[in-house]
């Protein structure tokens, strides 16, 4: 988004984009910071002034943006931990009650695995929803309960079924367009439909209507950001470092992402934009 200049938040031209880093203390400033050299450590750019800047071999960086990372840590796993940071944000920090069950579409994609594993590791019951027979698989894998391919079948019959007629609590939805209002019917009473994306579109429906459509259940839709935590700084490293913790625990396995070196970030750039991707992508200086 940054590339193509339609991110909300654009830092200033030029910009090197890249929102997350994982590498090695190399060298300190002044001042008492709990920082030795040599350290792992994250690199986050929503602990900077602006985003982006993490396409680079090295990053200077106010020592307090830091998250380190313990020496067990897969250094290629860390660097999926901005994913699972908006996983736990959207699961406990959007405003909806902590949910018992969820839908998760394009749940093979970098931000909907980690949706899967983190509401796994917290005990919610996950219905995953991929576009093909690998990807459901990539998903199965990957923690969820239950997996639905799209277009086998009727979803809210799927979903019905699964939680004996009750729906779920949370449904997380990033492509909008036509098919979002319906699944409103995926929902249980007081249920939320979370939108944190719309790769087609806004919906052309009223959502005011459809809401109150459904009244007797009291849905409800909500557009949700990280960027909500942009003057919350101490809740939003609260949730990463809750992501970290429950990496070096093991109670999340980010999928092995497709690495690149530094020199190919073309590539990386043109395969994000095919529907075969699965997972994150990692650039290697």
């Amino acid at each position: 988004m940054i590339r193509t200049g339609v991110y909300p938040w654009m830092p200033p031209l030029p910009a090197i984009p890249g929102n997350e880093m994982v590498g090695v203390v190399e060298s300190l400033g002044p001042g008492r910071h709990g920082l030795k050299v040599g350290q792992r450590v994250l690199v986050s750019s929503r602990e900077l002034t602006r985003r982006g800047g993490c396409y680079a071999e090295k990053i200077c960086v106010p020592a307090e943006a830091l998250f380190v990372l313990p020496s067990s840590v897969d250094p290629l796993a860390a660097a999926s931990m901005g994913n699972y940071q908006l996983a736990m944000g959207m699961l406990f920090d959007s405003g909806s009650p902590a949910p018992r069950s969820i839908v998760v579409q394009a749940a093979a994609g970098g931000v909907g695995i980690a949706l899967v594993q983190t509401a796994a590791a917290h005990g919610i019951e996950v219905i995953a929803v991929a576009g093909s027979e690998a990807k459901c698989a990539y998903a199965r894998e990957a923690g969820a309960h239950h997996v639905h391919r799209r277009g086998s079948g009727d979803l809210r019959e799927a979903v019905l079924a699964i939680t004996a007629g009750r729906g779920v609590d949370m449904v997380f939805d990033h492509v909008g367009g036509p098919g979002f209002v319906p699944q409103l019917d995926l929902l249980a009473a007081r249920g939320t439909l979370l939108s944190y994306n719309v790769l087609q579109g806004i919906p052309e429906e009223n959502l005011v209507a459809a809401l109150r459509k459904r009244l007797d259940r009291s849905v409800a839709v909500r557009c949700y950001s990280v960027h909500v935590l942009d003057h919350e700084p101490a809740r939003r490293r609260e949730l990463m470092q809750g992501a970290i913790d429950l990496l070096a625990d093991g109670r999340i396995r980010p999928p092995a992402p497709r690495c690149f070196a530094l020199r190919e970030a073309v590539e990386a750039h043109r395969l994000l934009a095919t529907p075969d991707l699965l997972g994150k992508i990692v650039l290697v200086p």
